[in-house]
């Protein structure tokens, strides 16, 4: 098989590990990343996962959401709590728009649904690299400005939130967009439909969700969301 037209160098150099526990759909997806000279690495369930998290951080991790029939929301948790690696879900032909909108929002860079469509899938994990290689770009990250209201204090090159008592909160991928969403139109009135386009988070996720995104950001910035002084 020919090489994939336009993959990028950073594409081949990047250690994918691929964590589900259907032996089939894992293998076929291993196999065909590797049939693009793309390193793949195996793992049946959290277990293995872990270990090859042990080794060092690869460069993308892709999971089945319901990975070991728990919590289907609680392993992205676990590695978003722990490492900042991107993360493709993929999500049952059944699951509805909130199903992927939690995911988003907990973390998971994007998300496909099953049956695989296996180009689909490697075309998502080169977006997936590119828009991280261009924000870890050292040009990029000298122009990321950081940001002061109220007390607290942002970070955007390390997306670093700290109330203020100099206490670190942490913030999932869509609470984050939404708050540079605030910060980078201070003073404005800003409409759902505004803030769908500055989160950008996935073309898929409803509107409604910005309403979900907007009171667990007030929450964490311990404000009353029946009374909201910062947004």
């Amino acid at each position: 098989m020919a090489p994939f037209e336009h993959a990028s160098a950073n594409l081949f150099a990047t250690r994918i590990v691929v964590a589900d526990d259907d032996p089939v759909i894992r293998k076929r997806i291993v196999d065909y990343l590797e049939s693009y000279g793309v390193r793949a690495r195996a793992a049946s369930g959290a277990i293995e996962l872990e270990r090859e998290m042990l080794v060092g951080d690869p460069g993308l991790i892709i999971f089945d959401i319901q990975l070991g029939h728990t919590d289907r929301f609680s392993l992205l948790r676990k590695l978003r709590s722990r490492t900042d690696v991107p993360i493709i879900v993929t999500i049952g032909h059944g699951c509805d728009e909130i199903d992927r909108a939690v995911g988003l929002e907990l973390g998971a860079d994007d998300y496909v649904t099953k049956p695989l469509n296996l180009r689909e899938l490697l075309a998502r994990i080169r977006a997936v690299l590119r828009r991280r290689e261009n924000v870890s770009s050292p040009k990029r990250k000298a122009m990321q400005p950081t940001y002061r209201f109220g007390g607290w204090h942002l970070s955007s090159r390390i997306r670093k939130l700290t109330d203020p008592d100099g206490c670190r909160v942490a913030l999932t991928k869509g609470e984050y967009a939404m708050l540079m969403a605030f910060l980078e139109a201070p003073q404005r009135i800003l409409t759902r439909e505004h803030l769908l386009r500055a989160t950008h988070i996935h073309d898929d996720v409803f509107d409604r969700s910005i309403d979900v995104q907007i009171l667990r950001l007030r929450r964490k910035l311990k404000t009353d969301p029946s009374a909201p002084q910062i947004i």
